[in-house]
């Protein structure tokens, strides 16, 4: 029974895993984020107020990429 692993046993996540999760999260964030920004910013300066609702959800949006890649590597536990 010391070789056995047992029903509960896991895989581990490595720390490449972790960092390459963490980098694709900041960078496809800042990317989505940034540009609804910007676009959202650009639309609101020239005097379209439906900039607004690229604007304003660009921060929360931001996050969605890294979220779904964080469940991904979750799953794998």
């Amino acid at each position: 029974m010391s070789g056995s692993r047992g029903p509960y046993h896991c895989g581990m996540v490595s720390r490449n895993d972790i960092v390459w999760l963490g980098v694709f999260a900041g960078v496809s964030g800042c990317l989505l984020g940034g540009m609804m920004l910007g676009i959202g910013m650009d639309l609101i300066v020239n005097g379209q107020p439906l900039g607004w609702l690229l604007m304003l959800p660009g921060a929360p949006v931001s996050a969605i990429p890294g979220w779904v890649m964080a469940r991904r590597l979750a799953r794998q536990l």
